[in-house]
């Protein structure tokens, strides 16, 4: 009934709904556990914890793997960036526009919408298959029931005072972690003829130095270039991996004050 102590609560569990996306991120990579289907299901499960349709995220997520740090490549799984001539090419709205999309307001404050509401509906196109499609109704079938469980079961008050506050700041944070892992000074772009995946892996994904921790909440996800190097690490052994090779130190580095 303490209003303070359902606040205090929503801190906690939006940091274990960013470990729980982490998992379903490493299932989709097939790293989670050694066996596909268990990574499959888990994924599924964990994907509707986090309002993400599980099958649809894995595939941009590979296209985002795939084509990270390439300017012929850009725009799925990612967010929007511009070169400097790019931008200057652009109209006076048009820059509006892309500056607009990119202000803290939009991409922390807005950012988490899409992922509550416009994953739940998704038109066939580049990056969504029928697999994908029946896996997006499914999980929203999935969605309908947990909200229903947990409504009757701790009632409607606590899902809307505890859950979505909870998923909006973990949605949040989960946008910020992951434009800070790509979006930084000296970052790595270049034309798709000049790419270079370990190149980019290792240039083109920052070390988040976060305190022990933060790093526990986001599952490792700071060690970002060590993921993009080698995504069938899990995330349990990322750190092991970085604490064993000095190379894999000199990766672009971040911290909180810095990000």
């Amino acid at each position: 009934r303490a209003w303070w102590a359902t606040a205090l609560l929503i801190i906690p569990t939006a940091g274990l709904l960013i470990r729980t996306f982490v998992i379903m991120h490493d299932c989709s990579h097939g790293s989670f556990l050694p066996w596909q289907r268990a990574n499959d299901v888990i994924g599924f499960i964990t994907g509707v914890l986090t309002f993400t349709p599980f099958s649809q995220w894995r595939r941009e997520h590979a296209i985002h793997h795939a084509s990270s740090g390439d300017l012929d490549r850009r725009g799925v799984g990612d967010v929007t960036t511009l070169t400097v001539a790019e931008y200057q090419a652009l109209s006076r709205m048009e820059r509006f526009k892309y500056r607009l999309y990119r202000h803290p307001f939009v991409l922390f404050g807005i950012g988490p919408l899409h992922m509550m509401i416009l994953q739940r509906f998704r038109l066939p196109g580049l990056t969504s298959g029928a697999q994908q499609q029946w896996n997006i109704w499914l999980t929203n079938v999935a969605l309908v029931g947990l909200a229903a469980t947990f409504g009757m079961t701790f009632g409607w008050k606590a899902v809307l005072l505890l859950y979505v506050p909870s998923y909006y700041l973990a949605a949040a944070g989960g946008i910020w972690l992951f434009y800070v892992q790509h979006n930084f000074e000296h970052g790595y772009w270049v034309r798709k003829d000049e790419w270079d995946a370990t190149r980019a892996a290792i240039a083109g994904s920052s070390y988040f130095d976060l305190p022990r921790l933060l790093h526990w909440f986001t599952g490792n996800i700071g060690y970002h270039h060590i993921h993009h190097l080698a995504s069938r690490i899990p995330n349990y052994r990322l750190r092991e991996a970085f604490e064993s090779s000095p190379l894999l130190q000199l990766s672009p580095r971040l911290t909180l004050w810095s990000s």
